[in-house]
C-alpha cells in the first residue's frame, strides 16, 4: 500500500485540469507537502488558493518542461528544498490536434518533450533519493491514445506511447534491482479538462468523455493500492481483442465508431 498521509507529493502540469484536482485530493488524503509544477504560473497560484483550507506545506515553481536547463534547474531547487519527494505524478501533457502534414515541427519536438522526454529528466533528479530510501512511487499519465491512435492524434499518440514504454521499462528495472519504489501508469480515454475540447464521440452512451473528478479518484486509489496500471473506461480493453485480427478489422471499428472522425471540430485550450 502507498499511502499520501505526510507524504511529499510532486504534481507536473498541476496548473489546471487533472493535475489541479490530484493536488486537491493528495491533501485530502494528508499529505505533508505537494509541489506543483508547471509553466502557468497563475495557474498555478490559483492551484495553490483551492489548496488554502488544508494544512499541507505548498510549493510551486513554474517550469517548462520542453526545456532540459530549466527543468534540471527546477528540480535542483525541489531537492534543496525538500531533500527529495516521495510520490512523484507525471501529469503534465499537451495536444496539437491536426493531421501529419499539417503539423508544426517545433510543436511536434516540444510534444516529445512535455509528454515523454520530460519524464525522464524529472525521474532522473528525483528517483536517487528514493532509492536510497528503497521507498518511492512514480505515477504516469499517460492515455488510452498510446495503445490505438486515430486521425490527427499522430504525435500526441506516439509520445504517450513513449511515456508508456518509459514507465515499463522503469518497473522493469526497479523489479530487477528488488526495489520497493512502485510505479502506476494510467490510459484514459479522452477526459472533460477542457484538453481536448471540441472532440466529439459518434456512440457517446458507450464511449463518452471521462469525468475529471471520477479519473483522478481512480488515479489515487490506483497508486494506494500499488496497482501497476489502470485503462479507463474498461471498454477501452477491447483494444487488446481487436489487436488479434488483420488492422483493417481494427480501422473498420474505427470507423464504425466515428473515432477516425472524432478530432474533426478539435479546438483544445485557448491559449491564455
Amino acid at each position: 500500500m502507498t499511502t499520501f498521509k505526510e507524504k511529499k507529493v510532486l504534481i507536473t502540469g498541476s496548473a489546471q485540469g487533472l493535475g489541479r484536482l490530484l493536488a486537491e485530493e493528495a491533501a485530502k488524503k494528508g499529505a505533508k507537502e505537494i509541489i506543483l509544477l508547471d509553466l502557468n504560473s497563475k495557474g498555478l497560484e490559483e492551484t495553490k488558493e483551492s489548496l488554502n483550507d488544508y494544512p499541507c506545506m505548498i510549493r510551486t515553481y513554474t517550469c517548462d518542461l520542453s526545456q532540459r536547463k530549466n527543468v534540471y534547474e527546477a528540480g535542483k531547487k525541489v531537492l534543496d528544498e525538500t531533500s527529495g519527494i516521495d510520490i512523484l505524478i507525471l501529469n503534465a501533457g499537451m495536444v496539437q490536434g491536426k493531421k501529419i502534414l499539417e503539423t508544426d515541427d517545433d510543436l511536434i519536438e516540444k510534444t516529445f518533450l512535455v509528454n515523454a522526454i520530460s519524464n525522464f529528466w524529472l525521474t532522473k533528479i528525483f528517483l536517487p533519493k528514493m532509492i536510497e530510501k528503497n521507498e518511492g512511487h512514480i505515477v504516469t499519465i499517460s492515455s488510452v491514445s498510446a495503445l490505438t491512435s486515430t486521425n490527427k492524434l499522430s504525435d500526441y499518440a506516439a509520445s504517450k506511447s513513449a511515456s508508456f514504454s518509459f514507465n515499463e521499462t522503469l518497473r522493469l528495472e526497479l523489479a530487477d534491482q528488488n526495489s520497493n519504489i512502485k510505479t502506476t501508469v494510467i490510459c484514459p480515454y479522452y477526459i472533460n479538462t477542457g484538453m481536448f475540447k471540441g472532440t466529439k464521440p459518434k456512440f457517446s452512451f458507450i464511449l463518452d468523455f471521462l469525468i475529471p473528478e471520477d479519473v483522478c479518484k481512480q488515479v489515487i486509489k490506483c497508486v494506494e493500492k500499488n496497482k501497476e496500471i489502470l485503462i479507463t473506461p474498461k471498454f477501452c480493453l477491447t483494444i487488446f481483442l481487436a489487436r488479434l485480427f488483420p488492422p483493417f478489422i481494427g480501422d473498420w471499428i474505427h470507423r464504425f465508431m466515428g473515432i477516425n472522425r472524432g478530432m474533426d471540430d478539435f479546438v483544445g485550450r485557448k491559449k491564455g
